[in-house]
């Protein structure tokens, strides 16, 4: 069918044919919509144009999204037709409306139920530079492109501070002539712009890891990162395989959000990388040091460091393209494409024409298709869909013209930050292996004098309490090593120092107080729960249930024991948390507050309770034993604490079966 939409010809047919050979299948579970249109009402208002699939919207609600962070609340519905609109308090499935006080949305976003839409099928390939004809309108200008922006995220206005230009993405000249329009029309600026040149991007043939350091005076993190080469068109794929118990889940998620909020560019010529997997393998915070900015300097110079250390491969977008001449031009046109670096299948012969079929790259194509049109006299057609990035064909001219040195650019470093002697210092990033204070994940050389990681392996041996005892010694030794030697009280007072025996039973402190009164358990939650098979296969598919059970067993286990629990989970619930303290069964529940990490509270919490009271800690982190040692505290692996809960449920049963 055909028609005129602006004379209204053809219209309702056209909606009898939809409403007869489609189908609408509406969402389940409450309220789903989609945004379809971002526009400015002219008043100054945001309007987001939606269509409802399911359920209702009223005003006031606050629609569900990732992207909704702040709660923004509907303030009006409206109902257009053309420029005039009427207002609801409520719309229901299948209303196509506008809504004012949303910020956050864009073309394409699903709102309650309904789904993200997958990526564009077309991706601009040209960036162009804008100049405003008045040099002193340019602020103006990128707040004016932004709300372009808003409405079609295609054009991916960005601003280079350096030589203060404003970039945007266009299709080609079509979409220039009209985004200068619009412009002009709605915000009465003229802009003129540059010659478009090509986007490229880059990516890796190898995998490597990418390690980063930050730690100026008072500061503390570091990352390492797998990075390894993803298939074509897959984009930068983040994930995580950084066990909680290593580093604890804050951190974590701010080293992803880091990771995805970023713009990561090659060494080449400086373009968006493309095609690369990035895996958190491991990181580093300080108890006391670590701020979210540390994390986010480490994590950009992992990904530069790694970058640095790969093998890199610059790309530039290809084109599928079908090319119909008339039989007499085929052999210019087979000539014309070799010539522009494509290639070709085999041609076809199609009547009086001829079609082929091939590959070409974007940056090669040009204005061939007014070629094609000159030396056919208008018979011959050039069409070409995007066909994704491949490696560029010239790959050493277009590096030479970027003249790009990955090394001088102080936006993205790609060197370490040590301290030294009460300063921080650069470390460059083919050195910084030497330095690292975690071992490579790959197995690199240059991570020889790790003592956490001594710890943790001295207590992987340790198979009963007897074996923790034996290994005192070895722990202690590694302790004064990694934090020199202990000059406390302890030396200054000879009743004050430790001796050990060879069984947990007759370990003592010589000269201090045998306390016989109240003992405290302290537990790191999410360590145990990591370290026990059966709480681990929960915690796979529901971390809340893992945790639950883990609750229910240890009020069981201090009801029998007598003493006074505390487990201790790290801060999960909502950014900006307090912390929260709950009793749970006779045990206290910690939930600390944002940012601060469970071997945190427990060190302090070890160090208060330890003056006056029998202290245990339940942990399997090597560096978390290191430090308990020197509180005064006694420490459990999980492995060990695990059997003694078992006996106590065992001798529990024990007990009820002879009532």
């Amino acid at each position: 069918m055909f028609g005129s939409a602006l004379k209204l010809d053809g219209v309702d047919r056209l909606l009898e044919l939809m409403y007869r050979y489609t189908v609408f299948i509406p969402k389940e579970g409450g309220f789903g919509a989609r945004v379809f249109k971002i526009a400015d009402d002219g008043k100054g208002s945001r309007l987001t144009y939606m269509k409802i699939t399911s359920g209702s919207l009223s005003v006031k609600d606050i629609p569900k999204s990732d992207k909704n962070k702040n709660g923004e609340k509907i303030d009006n519905i409206r109902i257009y037709s053309g420029e005039k609109f009427t207002r609801a308090q409520s719309v229901s499935q299948g209303t196509i409306c506008a809504v004012t006080g949303l910020s956050f949305t864009r073309p394409g976003d699903g709102l309650g139920v309904e789904g993200e839409f997958d990526s564009p099928v077309l991706s601009p390939v040209m960036s162009y530079s804008v100049v405003p004809d008045d040099a002193s309108k340019i602020h103006s200008l990128l707040g004016y492109l932004k709300i372009l922006e808003d409405e079609d995220p295609q054009l991916q206005v960005s601003w280079n501070e350096v030589t203060r230009s404003i970039s945007v993405r266009l299709m080609g000249s079509i979409q220039l002539e009209v985004l200068k329009s619009v412009i002009k029309e709605r915000f009465g600026i003229n802009v003129e712009f540059t010659s478009g040149s090509i986007i490229y991007k880059e990516t890796i043939t190898d995998t490597v890891e990418g390690v980063g350091h930050f730690e100026p005076l008072r500061h503390y993190a570091e990352v390492h990162l797998l990075m390894k080469p993803a298939p074509p068109g897959s984009g930068v794929v983040i994930s995580s395989q950084c066990r909680e118990d290593k580093l604890d889940r804050n951190w974590q998620r701010l080293i992803l959000t880091h990771l995805y909020e970023h713009t990561h560019i090659g060494v080449l010529t400086g373009s968006p990388i493309t095609d690369i997997e990035i895996i958190l393998a491991a990181g580093k915070a300080h108890p006391k040091h670590t701020e979210g900015g540390d994390f986010r300097q480490a994590t950009y110079r992992a990904v530069r460091q790694g970058l640095m250390s790969a093998e890199s491969v610059l790309l530039e977008p290809y084109y599928d393209f079908t090319l119909e001449v008339p039989s007499e031009n085929v052999g210019r046109a087979m000539t014309d494409i070799q010539r522009l670096c494509g290639s070709f299948d085999p041609p076809e012969s199609i009547g009086e024409f001829v079609e082929i079929h091939g590959t070409i790259p974007a940056a090669s194509v040009g204005d061939y298709s007014a070629e094609v049109t000159a030396y056919t006299h208008g018979k011959g057609r050039l069409s070409c869909t995007f066909r994704g990035y491949e490696p560029c064909h010239n790959s050493e001219e277009i590096i030479g013209k970027f003249a790009y040195d990955p090394e001088a650019d102080m936006n993205e470093p790609c060197d370490s930050v040590f301290c030294s002697h009460g300063a921080g210092h650069i470390v460059k990033w083919n050195e910084v292996w030497q330095h690292m204070h975690l071992p490579s994940v790959l197995e690199s050389p240059g991570s020889d004098n790790e003592y956490a990681s001594d710890a943790d392996e001295l207590f992987s041996k340790c198979r009963t309490q007897s074996d923790v005892f034996a290994l005192d010694k070895e722990l202690m030794s590694i302790f004064e090593r990694t934090y020199g030697k202990i000059t406390s009280r302890s030396e200054q007072s000879q009743s004050s120092r430790i001796s050990y025996d060879k069984t947990p039973s007759n370990y003592k402190r010589k000269g201090i107080k045998n306390y016989d009164g109240e003992e405290y358990v302290l537990v790191d939650g999410y360590n145990v729960i990591f370290a026990w098979d059966d709480l681990n296969r929960i915690a796979r598919s529901n971390i809340d249930a893992a945790r639950n059970t883990l609750v229910n067993i240890l009020c069981n286990y201090q009801g029998y024991k007598k003493c006074s629990l505390i487990l201790v989970f790290d801060a999960y619930k909502v950014k900006g948390g307090v912390g929260e303290v709950e009793n749970i069964g006779g045990i206290s529940v910690i939930y600390t507050k944002e940012a601060e990490t469970a071997d945190t509270y427990i060190e302090k919490a070890a160090y208060k309770l330890a003056k006056n009271h029998r202290v245990r800690v339940v942990t399997s982190d090597g560096m978390e034993q290191l430090i308990i040692l020197g509180s005064g505290a006694l420490r459990v692996s999980a492995r060990s604490f695990r059997e003694e809960v078992a006996q106590a449920e065992s001798e529990i049963r024990n007990i009820i079966n002879t009532l």
